[in-house]
């Protein structure tokens, strides 16, 4: 794979070569938004689909090559030859499949109701496929059976046209369509329907139990000409009686058939709910009321080159602004809409909710990953989201019976991951200035703080021992060194939403208990370790392991190991830097890890890939660690390290992106790092300064505000900050506020071939846990 290649290439380069590392720099006439490439991270382990979508809609519309694989997390790879159908709900980048709801197969001959295997298309109802093209908005493929099919769509609704060739065709939708496991058990699917109404409008619902258990969709579809013969199948394909106006059970599907398929296309509009077919059929009503196809097209053509205006670049490779804009593009797919036009929505108690216009629910928030950067990217680029996302997630914090949420989908909380990060993004969205009802969410997060008998999911378990020990025991619960780490800095994030709350004693509290994180650092040896909860330490201890268990499921670390574990830390760097021994070892460790051989043992996850040494660029526990060389006086490091990240780890190619976006995280590093800062601790509302990849950048930042980014001097051989200036102004710190930065403004890099002193004494250096590195 190209990935062990890259592994291999990027195991024997030091902290030397880096200066070299970087292609030309081509200018652009102008300040100006790239071509986002939609099949950027649609190969390799990107996890990412091509289909039409708009910024942050329900309805993602796009075509499935696979549905039971890892790399098939998102129902399409690059690499595969054949295409099952469209399908109108997909994840992007996921680490864990679902969706693939309602999939609409248009074909002609005999008629299939098996998909057949990936590797014959023969078998199936499968087909090959030519001439794909594709673009925000909108996606076209010439299928095996003649049919040219395009997709494009609104909100809440999915619309497809399919011309024909001249001769009999028909439709297929399988409503058993889904993503498949071979963990999966019990039963998959129920209590489906299938009718067709006398109005010509065919509806379903079913209920999918994969990873979202208990999850429901809702659809109303209506195509563009009549059929001539309409046949149902019920579970096992058995066929509905003769001239059925629907079919219910489990695993259903119906057939829609056409004399004559060919002449004036056939188009095909379907809305979505997750409360109810009359929620799908007023989406279709109003977003889609008659047929123009082209019209909707154009919408969304425009709704995503406006959105993609949010940042312009100018200088670069033409790669390179291709890789910017598709990674925005990435980052503004998810959270997902999950509102009914009406207002309804279903909670995380899975009862149906009302909301307002102006703060509609979402669904797919990928919390452990979009944390980091991503919801922060929110709050700079789009911030009227960013108010809408937490408003959001405090009204799913109210109302989940687990609290503050985890990973939650289809107003399912499916407790993936650990921690609770949810918790980050709202005193994030606190401590940047936005506006909303913080302390309705209290209650729960202070269950989830303080109460150890408080409702468990798999991301919160060991709590108990965390609050009696402070740590959790490698010998009582699976990954219990990134558990207790996460822990505390979501207590650290949980304590800005305890002062908003008026609860200044728990905020105290909650403080001190962030510093938890160094009870599972060993300071003899300088590495995150298990500990057992007699006090010891694992013995046989080697950083690249995984766990002390032989079984692979038996962890101490989520998809990370020692060496990554050791630089989790966001939120008190100073007193990580105490533990390792200073500032000369805390640096001397950094280069150790960014240097080691990139070796992983047997057991090791899929997603710990990307290496350069131990670092792992293709997840996201260690995202923020080239940036901390700038906490330890040497930024110069961190700059170069960074720009080599953004030229080696990404890509204009469908094996662009080195593991999965994960919800546009792995996209939201790379706009933030291409700009020339990071949020390093995403809490503390501050960005440490990297290595801008541009010559200049213009980044729209909310009420018709400008930021204005210019690294003077830019070049291949120059990726060292020699000075800083904001507003035309000397600037001698190595990071900036978000404060700052969202009024809009000029920050003016000077790029040179050299480390400098800039941003290396301590008064410069960026705060950590409230204070600097001058104590």
């Amino acid at each position: 794979m190209i990935v062990t290649s890259r592994r291999k290439m990027l195991a024997g380069s030091g902290l030397a070569a880096l200066g070299g590392a970087v292609p030309g720099v081509g200018w652009a006439q102008a300040p100006a938004a790239g071509k986002a490439d939609v099949f950027v991270g649609t190969g390799g382990h990107g996890h990412t689909f091509p289909g039409a979508s708009l910024p942050f809609g329900m309805a993602q519309l796009s075509p499935d090559t696979d549905n039971s694989r890892w790399d098939a997390c998102s129902g399409y790879h690059r690499t595969d030859g054949s295409i099952m159908g469209f399908s109108h709900t997909h994840l992007s980048g996921t680490g864990i499949g679902d969706m693939l709801d309602v999939l609409v197969v248009p074909t002609r001959g005999p008629l299939k109701l098996k998909p057949g295997k990936l590797g014959d298309a023969d078998l199936g109802y499968r087909q090959r496929f030519s001439d794909e093209y594709a673009e925000p908005g909108y996606y076209r493929v010439r299928l095996e059976s003649g049919v040219l099919s395009e997709l494009t769509v609104t909100e809440r609704c999915g619309i497809g046209r399919h011309r024909f060739p001249a001769g009999p065709g028909h439709i297929l939708v399988d409503f058993t369509h889904m993503i498949l496991d071979v963990w999966d058990k019990g039963v998959l699917l129920e209590n489906a329907s299938l009718a067709w109404g006398a109005d010509g409008v065919l509806t379903g619902s079913r209920q999918v139990n994969r990873w979202a258990k208990g999850r429901h969709i809702h659809f109303a579809m209506q195509l563009s000409r009549k059929p001539d013969r309409i046949e149902f199948f019920g579970d096992d394909d058995k066929p509905a009686p003769k001239g059925a106006s629907g079919v219910t059970g489990g695993k259903l599907k119906v057939a829609l058939f056409f004399d004559d398929a060919g002449g004036e296309p056939i188009l095909i509009k379907t809305g979505l709910s997750a409360v109810a077919q009359e929620g799908a059929r007023a989406a279709l009503a109003a977003e889609v009321p008659g047929w123009d196809f082209d019209g909707i097209c154009a919408k969304a053509r425009q709704t995503w080159a406006n959105e993609l205006q949010r940042v312009r670049v100018k200088g670069g490779t033409e790669a390179q602004r291709t890789i910017l804009t598709s990674a925005l593009y990435h980052a503004f797919l998810a959270p997902t809409l999950f509102t009914d036009r009406d207002g309804r929505y279903v909670g995380l108690d899975r009862e149906v909710h009302q909301t307002t216009a102006d703060s509609p629910a979402f669904s797919t928030y990928s919390l452990w990953d979009t944390y980091r950067a991503l919801h922060p990217l929110m709050t700079l680029v789009q911030p009227e989201r960013a108010e809408m996302f937490t408003r959001d997630l405090i009204r799913q914090t109210a109302e989940s019976p687990y609290g503050p949420p985890v990973w939650p989908l289809q107003g399912v909380e499916t407790g993936c991951m650990i921690g609770w990060h949810s918790v980050s993004v709202m005193a994030e969205a606190k401590v940047k200035g936005i506006e909303a009802d913080y302390a309705a969410a209290w209650p729960n997060i202070r269950r989830r703080a303080f109460d150890p008998s408080f409702k468990d999911s798999d991301a919160s378990l060991g709590r108990e021992h965390y609050y009696q020990l402070g740590y959790i025991p490698a010998d009582k619960v699976w990954e219990s060194v990134s558990r207790t780490q996460e822990y505390a800095y979501d207590d650290w994030a949980m304590a800005v939403l305890a002062e908003a709350a008026g609860a200044a004693e728990d905020a105290t509290a909650l403080r001190a208990r962030s510093r938890n994180y160094r009870n599972v650092l060993d300071a003899s040896i300088g590495f995150a370790r298990p500990k057992f909860s007699d006090g010891k330490w694992w013995e046989a201890y080697d950083p690249v392991q995984i766990g002390h268990m032989p079984k692979p499921w038996w962890r101490d670390y989520t998809e990370a190991n020692g060496w990554q574990a050791t630089f989790l830390n966001q939120h008190d760097v100073y007193g990580l830097i105490e533990h390792v021994g200073g500032d000369a070892a805390f640096e001397k460790k950094l280069d150790s890890f960014f240097n080691a051989p990139s070796t992983l043992p047997d057991n090791a996850p899929p997603d710990i890939s990307g290496l350069v040494g131990q670092y792992a660029h293709g997840n996201e526990p260690t995202h923020h660690a080239a940036y901390l060389y700038a906490f330890a006086g040497a930024p110069w490091k961190t700059q170069a390290m960074v720009r080599r990240l953004l030229t080696e780890m990404y890509k204009d190619d469908p094996d662009g992106v080195i593991g999965n976006d994960d919800c546009g995280q792995m996209s939201a590093w790379f706009v933030f790092s291409a700009l020339g800062f990071y949020p390093v601790d995403p809490v503390s509302a501050l960005y440490v300064f990297g290595s801008p990849l541009f010559d200049e950048a213009e980044v729209s930042v909310g009420e018709g505000r400008t930021l204005r980014v210019r690294a003077t001097g830019n070049a291949p051989g120059n990726p060292y900050v020699q000075s800083v200036r904001w507003n035309g102004k000397r600037w001698s710190r190595n990071w900036i506020s978000h404060a700052e930065l969202q009024k809009g403004g000029s920050l003016e890099f000077e790029m040179g071939p050299r480390p400098s002193r800039f941003g290396t004494a301590k008064a410069d250096r960026p705060p950590s846990f409230g204070r600097t590195a001058a104590g």
